[in-house]
């Protein structure tokens, strides 16, 4: 092919995903090529080309035609699923590429198969790219948000693109180069588990308002969509008042009733929790929000064990006392922000916590700025997480940014009030529980893990540190016991 007949870059994998962000690409300007094993994905796509205004994308059934249609350096996302297609996908491509030639994964994918990658690709001259793509199926049509990582010099090829196929906000596009080797999949895994988070407390609190409020379908659309104008605004609570909103084609009442109660996960929210166990960085609420999920799946259990406790006399008394439903909203929306703030301020604890381990030097605040649009945990005060990180690069937590801090104070007793009243209305709150005991926990000078280190150092002999003065101290516990006890 003529140089000038060649596509700008090139993308393989025509999912749901894939197809969205090459139509994507093709709208900004950047002629495509497109690629799938299945014929019928890459005519699909090149007729959605068409219908949606004769965009620049050329669809190849052969893979070695598809890479030959791209100008060197060669640029080709890949986006497929995570694990052994995505090795698969490389090999086929690889045959056909040059050295200097670059691979993007677009995929959810382990953040160490990505390097392993990256080197094995590099011992035929080629470029690597992990970059995590976060919107959904609109997103990335219209906007997602992009997390590259790898070498500077890969991110380089495709700079001038995701720039323009990012979401836009106030202060740029919703992209920037992460960091080196895993760097990229890494910070979107833990956007993931910060979703996780987000998700499960959202949950939370239509559970208490509809079992402890007695709040209908309609009253909870008409709250959340009013906390989206407020200081919750972001993507997630605006289509959980949609949902609200939704009748049941095939019956009576709202859809949102008949969905069965059995949460789905693909794992990252999994990975997450055991990055955070791996770098001793406490996670509860997004571990919480991972619990949920596994007990959500024994629906068939949890259904049987309603009824053993039933007959042991354990009924539900949800709504059994009189609330007051204004006071009730007001307090799960202070509730579900300050829960929302522990649950961010862990996901940056383990980003920093993985970014000294790697040397990758992540830039936290700019992180927040590009989840500020078109990704899922989208929202409004990721701004003011951004300025937390911008007026402290070093910052410890969230939480004891001033401004984060004045409002955790001024929400802590109305966080109280609905956690009890779930408490003693036998509701679970697993994500506003840990993220309320992860703030007592965080703001406690004195902990009573003195009591742990004793009980250590009695049966283990581990030792413990004094309060008082340097240095590790063992003491012979038993035998003081028994000259106490006079045995």
């Amino acid at each position: 092919m003529d140089a000038v007949d060649l596509s700008r870059i090139g993308l393989a994998g025509l999912a749901v995903m894939g197809q969205n962000l090459a139509l994507n690409i093709a709208e900004k300007g950047f002629p495509i090529s497109v690629y799938n094993r299945s014929s019928n994905k890459v005519d699909d796509t090149v007729e959605r080309a068409k219908e949606e205004g004769n965009l620049p994308l050329r669809g190849y059934h052969n893979p070695q035609d598809f890479v030959l249609s791209i100008q060197k350096p060669r640029s080709v996302i890949i986006l497929v699923k995570a694990g052994v297609p995505v090795d698969q996908t490389i090999a086929t491509l690889s045959n056909f590429m040059e050295p200097g030639d670059c691979i993007v994964d677009g995929g959810n994918e382990w953040y160490e198969n990505t390097e392993r990658r990256a080197k094995q690709v590099a011992e035929k001259g080629l470029l690597y790219l992990g970059m995590g793509v976060s919107g959904g199926e609109e997103g990335a049509r219209y906007g997602p948000s992009l997390m590259p990582g790898g070498t500077r010099e890969a991110y380089n090829y495709i700079e001038d693109i995701v720039t323009k196929v990012a979401a836009q906000v106030d202060d740029g596009p919703c992209v920037t180069y992460v960091g080196n080797g895993g760097a990229g999949n890494f910070v979107k895994m833990v956007h993931n588990g910060i979703e996780y988070g987000d998700m499960q407390l959202i949950s939370e609190a239509y559970d208490v308002l509809k079992c402890v409020g007695g709040l209908s379908n309609e009253e909870i659309a008409k709250t959340f969509a009013e906390w989206n104008r407020g200081e919750l605004e972001s993507f997630l609570i605006e289509i959980t008042a949609d949902i609200f909103t939704v009748k049941d084609n095939l019956g009576e009442g709202e859809l949102v009733d008949k969905i069965l109660d059995k949460t789905g996960m693909k794992g990252t929210g999994k990975w997450t929790v055991q990055q955070a166990a791996e770098l001793s960085i406490a996670a509860p609420t997004i571990a919480a929000s991972l619990d949920s999920r596994f007990l959500s799946g024994l629906k068939e259990e949890r259904e049987v064990a309603a009824k053993i406790f039933k007959e042991h006399g354990l009924t539900d008394v949800f709504g059994s006392k009189t609330v007051d439903k204004k006071q009730l909203v007001d307090d799960v929306r202070k509730a579900l922000y300050a829960s929302k703030i522990c649950s961010y301020a862990q996901g940056m604890n383990l980003l920093r916590a993985k970014s000294l381990e790697k040397s990758w030097d992540l830039n936290l605040g700019e992180l927040a700025r590009i989840w500020k649009g078109g990704c899922i945990i989208r929202a409004v005060f990721l701004d003011r997480i951004k300025k937390a990180y911008d007026r402290n690069p070093n910052l410890s937590s969230l939480l004891v940014d001033p401004e984060f801090a004045k409002e955790m104070v001024e929400r802590q007793a109305a966080w109280r009030r609905v956690v009890g009243l779930a408490i003693s209305n036998g509701i679970s709150t697993p994500g506003m529980s840990a993220s309320l005991a992860y703030f007592d926990t965080y703001r406690r000078s004195r902990l009573p893990a003195n009591l742990v280190q004793a009980q250590r150092d009695y049966f283990g002999a581990h030792t413990y540190e004094r309060i008082d003065q340097p240095g590790a101290f063992h003491t012979e516990w038993s035998k003081l016991a028994r000259k106490v006890k006079g045995v």
